[in-house]
């Protein structure tokens, strides 16, 4: 059972977010709140996956975002939107946020997200414009990318794709049939070549090099 917590300050969000997800049947919302609650809640609850506002009146999601990834064991934190051009975006991925999602993705997804962030894997839903990339990565962004892209072999760059795509460690190995360990090695070469510190920045520079074919990275 996937343990999630939602953080919003409207309630026709975190009620419709937990009726969804607790129908999954394999998670199980334990909390929803306002920012104000948050961190002393989730230190409390200790869920696997928060799903956090990036924008509260109450609390900036942003601080609650560090205060939270600062908590001993700490959750999968996904910031919540309601545009995928947020200027906070980049922010929180650069403090560690596992990705975000747009408060308009279809219910039939919503379960399926929340396993991938559960699993380790990253979620860009449903896309990642230019301008969160651009924004992430700064200036020459599809340049600096392709260059360092060029780093990797020709498995890394699979493995990278696979990454960008929102899956876990686990379900690449059984995508292309390697042990989890030999894919464990594959994406710590993967980030040391890229020079990015976490799953998220390497999937935006696979999708600002052109490796997804598209402008769009999900879960």
């Amino acid at each position: 059972m996937v343990r999630v917590i939602v953080v919003d300050d409207e309630e026709l969000v975190r009620s419709g977010f937990r009726l969804i997800l607790n129908a999954a049947g394999d998670i199980e919302v334990v909390a929803t709140l306002t920012g104000a609650q948050a961190v002393k809640e989730i230190g409390l609850h200790r869920p696997d996956v928060v799903l956090l506002d990036i924008r509260m009146p109450d609390v900036d999601g942003l601080t609650i975002l560090r205060q939270v990834l600062g908590l001993p064991n700490p959750p999968i934190v996904a910031m919540l939107t309601t545009f995928d051009s947020d200027e906070y975006i980049a922010a929180a991925l650069r403090s560690g946020a596992a990705g975000f999602i747009l408060k308009d993705t279809a219910p039939d997804q919503l379960a399926q997200i929340v396993r991938t962030l559960a699993a380790g894997g990253v979620v860009l839903s449903p896309k990642v414009t230019r301008t969160v990339v651009n924004g992430y990565l700064g200036s020459g962004a599809g340049t600096l990318a392709a260059s360092q892209v060029d780093k990797l072999s020709e498995r890394e760059r699979a493995v990278l794709v696979l990454i960008a795509e929102g899956l876990s460690n686990a379900d690449i190995a059984g995508r292309i049939h390697l042990s989890i360990g030999t894919v464990k090695d594959h994406v710590s070469a993967i980030l040391s070549k890229l020079q990015v510190g976490s799953r998220v920045q390497a999937a935006l520079v696979a999708q600002r090099a052109g490796l997804l074919g598209n402008d769009e990275a999900s879960s």
